[in-house]
C-alpha cells in the first residue's frame, strides 16, 4: 500500500517484521515501522486507509515482550492508519478487547478527521456492560497519521529563562487571538494565530516570559457536552498525547498541524518566550465504564487504567470517570515518551500537569517516590525542563500543596485564595494576615526545603473567575453551560463592590478598577513565580462565568477592543512587569532570612508598623490590623564571584487593606534618605516624575491602595 492507494500486493505473512522500538509509526528510507504495545492482547491489526477510506487490515504478526510490530515497505509521512486488538472479553477482570472498534495509535504524531459520537463507539452493547457489541466503529473515529521525524532540523536557541525572571501567562491557543483585529481571519484562534506579529508584540509589550497554554494536545469533547450542543473549550479530555490538537491548525490536519505547531514555537522562542505545555496524563476522554473504547480501553484495560474490584470498577481521582496507571511501566514509558517528544522533537520548554497527585499514587494512594515522579526526576531530558504541578487530585489524600519536592515547581491556590481574602476585606477575611505574611514572600512555611520558585503565584487561573470579573461579581453566572448553574466553585472571594455585574455607575468602577491594580500589584511583587491570566491586563469579561469550560464562544474569546481603563489598565501591567523585571530585589532567588546578610547591613525583610517600628507578633493575629509594610533592603543573600554581596535597590513596599487612609513613617536607614513613590494602586498610570518623600517623614497611602517606595 502507498500513501494515496491500497495496492498491498505483500501477503501479510511475507511482510518484514520490522522492529518494536520506538513505539508508534516510524519513518524509515525503506517505509514505516509500526509498533504497538498490547501486552495483554492476542492479536494487533494495522488498519490501513486510502483516500476514498477503504480499510486493508494487516496483522502485526511479530510479538516481542508484548510489542506488536511490523513493517510496510514503500509507505511514508501521510499515510492513514488505525489499529484493531484481539483479545479476551471479561469486563468484570478488566478485559475488554474488540476487534470491532477501531483504535487510535497512542503513539500517533497527528489525528486526522472528528469524533462522531454513537453507542457503536462502546465495546459492550447499549445496556450490558458485559455483553461484546459486534458493530464496526470505524466510520466514527479518527485516522492516526504517520509523520516524519523533524529532530534534524535547525531551531533557534531556546530563551533559557531563569526562574526568578520567569513570568508565565496563561493562554489558550483559541481563544487568545479568536478576536484579534489585526490578525487575518484564517490563521485567527491557530498555532499560526499565534506566531502572528501582532500576537507576539502583545506578548513582548507585556514583559511575558513563558506562555502556558491550555491542552494542545489532541482531545475530543465529552459526550454529554454534545448532545447539549455544546464543545469541551479548554481541552482536559485527552485522545492523543503525542498529536497538536488539529482544531488548532490553520494549514490541516494530515500532518500539517506539527510543522505548524513547530513554527509557532520557534517563532515564540525568537522572541525570547518560552513554550509551557499543560498537560492531561491522569485521565484520558474514554471516561468510566459507559464510555468510548477509542485507544487505551481497546488495547488493554487493565494496563493502562488504576481499576478496583477485581478490575471491574474504574477508580476515579479525576472527576473524569478513569485515572491512568501512571504506575505501569508501559504506561509510565507512555508518558515519558510523550514528554520527551515535545521536548526534543516540538521544541516545548516544560510543563504543568493537570492534577498531578494523580500521576503520583503508585497504587491508589499518594507516594512521594511514586515510579513517575521517579521517572522524571532521573529523565536527563525531563529534569532539566521547568516542571510544574497542580499538587492535587479530587481522590482522598490528594491535596499535596508544598509536597512535590525538586525540581517541581507547584501551583499555589494558597497564594490565590489568600490574597484575595486580604484585598476584599470581609469580616471573615480578617485572620489572614500572617498568611498574607507567607504568601508575600515566597511561602516559605510551604516550601521550606526548596526555593521561592517553587511557588507559582497566581489570583486568577482559567478555571475561575477573571480579574474584571473577581471585582465585579459576588456569585457565579454559569448559567450557560446548562447546568443549572451547579458547577463551578462557590468559594469565589469575590467581591462586586456593591453592584452585581457591569456597571456605569463611576465611583463602583472606580473601585474596582483599584481593586484589579491591588490584585495585579500584589501578584507582579510577591516572591516566587508570577502567572497571570490571559486578557486580565485588557480587563476581559467572562460575564461572571467561572467555569468557562465549555463556551467556545466569544464569553472566552479575548476582546481587544479598548477604551480608556483598559488601556490604562494594559500601561499599568506592563510598567508592574517591567519593575519587577528590573529590580532583582522584587524577585529574589532565595528566602528572606530577616537578618543581615553580612556585617553592617540591614536586615534583607523587616516588617514595620506605620510608625517605622518593627511589627509586634501579636499584630499578625490582630483582626484589626490592615495595614502591612515590607522593608526590602536589596541585599539579595548572593555573592558575585569576587565574594562581595550582591545588592539592588532598596524598596518600601506598604498595602493598606483598610478603609481609611494611613499616614506611614519612613525609616531612615542613612541621613539624607529620599523615597520616590514609584508605583500608587490608587492612580490609574503614573504619570511624569514621581513624587519624593524623606526619610523620617510620613507618606499618606489612600485606603484600599498599594504603594511602592524606592529608596533613593
Amino acid at each position: 500500500m502507498s500513501a494515496t492507494g491500497l495496492g498491498a500486493a505483500q501477503s501479510p505473512d511475507l511482510r518484514p517484521p520490522g522492529k518494536a522500538t520506538p513505539l508508534g509509526a516510524t519513518v524509515t528510507p525503506d517505509g514505516v515501522n509500526l509498533a504497538v504495545w498490547a501486552p495483554q492482547a492476542e492479536l494487533v491489526e494495522a488498519c490501513l486507509f486510502d483516500e476514498a477510506g477503504q480499510e486493508l487490515r494487516v496483522p502485526l504478526l511479530a510479538n516481542h515482550d508484548g510489542v506488536h510490530h511490523g513493517f510496510f515497505p514503500g509507505e511514508g509521512p501521510g499515510l492513514r492508519y488505525g489499529l484493531r486488538a484481539h483479545g479476551p472479553w471479561d469486563p468484570r477482570r478488566g478485559q475488554r478487547f474488540n476487534p470491532a472498534k477501531l483504535l487510535v495509535d497512542p503513539y500517533a504524531r497527528a489525528l486526522d478527521g472528528t469524533l462522531h459520537y454513537s453507542d457503536a463507539l462502546c465495546a459492550h452493547t447499549p445496556g450490558d456492560r458485559n455483553a461484546r457489541d459486534e458493530r464496526d466503529s470505524a466510520a466514527l473515529v479518527p485516522r492516526s497519521v504517520v509523520v516524519a521525524d523533524a529532530s534534524h532540523q535547525p531551531r533557534p536557541p531556546r530563551p533559557g529563562t531563569s526562574w526568578s525572571r520567569t513570568v508565565l501567562y496563561e493562554l489558550h491557543v483559541k481563544g487568545f487571538t479568536a478576536r484579534h483585529p489585526q490578525i487575518p481571519e484564517p490563521v485567527r484562534g491557530t498555532y499560526a494565530g499565534l506566531a502572528h506579529p501582532a500576537a507576539v508584540q502583545h506578548l513582548v509589550d507585556l514583559g511575558i516570559t513563558a506562555v502556558e497554554l491550555l491542552p494542545v494536545q489532541h482531545f475530543v469533547s465529552e459526550p454529554a457536552l454534545v448532545r447539549r450542543g455544546l464543545t469541551n473549550y479548554w481541552g482536559y479530555n485527552t485522545l492523543g498525547y503525542f498529536a497538536p490538537h488539529g482544531g488548532y491548525s490553520s494549514s490541516g490536519t494530515r500532518g500539517e498541524q506539527v510543522s505548524e505547531f513547530r513554527a509557532m514555537v520557534d517563532t515564540l522562542h525568537a522572541a525570547g518566550i518560552e513554550v509551557i505545555l499543560d498537560v492531561v496524563y491522569n485521565h484520558t476522554c474514554e471516561g468510566g465504564a459507559d464510555g468510548p473504547t477509542l485507544c487505551f480501553r481497546g488495547l488493554g484495560d487493565a494496563n493502562h487504567y488504576k481499576l478496583v474490584d477485581g478490575g471491574e470498577t474504574y477508580f476515579d481521582a479525576t472527576g473524569c470517570g478513569n485515572t491512568v496507571d501512571a504506575g505501569d511501566f508501559g504506561v509510565l514509558r507512555l508518558i515519558t515518551d510523550s514528554l520527551r517528544y515535545w521536548v526534543t522533537e516540538m521544541g516545548v520548554d516544560g510543563f504543568r500537569f493537570d492534577l498531578a497527585s494523580a500521576l503520583a499514587r503508585a497504587e491508589l494512594a499518594w507516594d512521594a517516590r511514586a515510579p513517575f515522579l521517579a521517572a522524571v526526576h532521573q529523565d536527563p531530558v525531563l529534569r532539566t525542563v521547568k516542571l510544574i504541578a497542580e499538587p492535587w487530585d479530587v481522590g482522598p489524600g490528594g491535596y499535596r500543596v508544598g509536597e512535590f519536592g525538586p525540581p517541581w515547581s507547584e501551583w499555589n491556590d494558597k497564594y490565590r485564595d489568600t490574597v484575595r481574602s486580604f484585598w476584599r476585606d470581609a469580616p471573615g477575611d480578617r485572620t489572614v494576615l500572617a498568611d498574607m505574611g507567607w504568601r508575600l514572600t515566597g511561602s516559605q512555611d510551604l516550601y521550606h526545603a526548596r526555593s521561592p520558585r517553587a511557588s507559582i503565584n497566581y489570583v486568577t487561573a482559567h478555571d475561575g473567575f477573571t480579574l474584571r470579573d473577581l471585582v465585579s461579581y459576588d456569585r457565579k453566572h454559569n448559567e450557560a453551560n446548562q447546568e443549572d448553574n451547579r458547577d463551578g466553585t462557590d468559594d469565589n472571594r469575590s467581591w462586586n463592590h456593591g453592584v452585581e455585574g457591569e456597571t456605569t455607575d463611576a465611583p463602583v468602577r472606580a473601585a474596582r478598577a483599584r481593586s484589579s491594580r491591588n490584585l495585579l500589584a500584589t501578584l507582579l511583587l510577591s516572591t516566587g513565580t508570577p502567572m497571570l491570566l490571559m486578557g486580565d491586563e485588557l480587563g476581559n469579561t467572562q460575564h461572571g462565568n467561572n467555569n468557562a469550560y465549555c463556551q467556545d464562544n466569544e464569553v472566552s474569546w479575548i476582546d481587544w477592543e479598548l477604551d480608556d481603563d483598559t488601556r490604562g489598565l494594559l500601561q499599568f501591567t506592563r510598567d508592574l512587569v517591567a519593575l519587577r523585571r528590573d529590580h532583582p530585589t522584587l524577585r529574589q532567588n532565595q528566602f528572606f532570612e530577616g537578618r543581615p546578610d553580612a556585617p553592617g547591613l540591614p536586615p534583607d525583610l523587616a516588617w514595620l508598623t506605620v510608625d517605622a517600628t518593627p511589627m509586634p507578633d501579636d499584630a499578625w493575629h490582630d483582626p484589626g490590623t490592615r495595614v502591612l509594610v515590607l522593608a526590602l533592603s536589596g541585599e539579595l543573600g548572593e555573592r558575585d564571584r569576587a565574594g562581595r554581596p550582591l545588592h539592588d535597590a532598596a524598596f518600601l513596599i506598604i498595602l493598606n487593606g483598610s478603609d481609611d487612609d494611613v499616614a506611614v513613617a519612613l525609616p531612615e536607614q542613612v541621613p539624607g534618605e529620599t523615597y520616590a513613590r514609584v508605583l500608587d494602586t490608587f492612580q490609574q498610570t503614573a504619570t511624569g516624575a514621581p513624587p519624593y518623600h524623606s526619610a523620617g517623614a510620613r507618606a499618606t497611602v489612600r485606603a484600599q491602595s498599594l504603594v511602592v517606595l524606592r529608596v533613593q
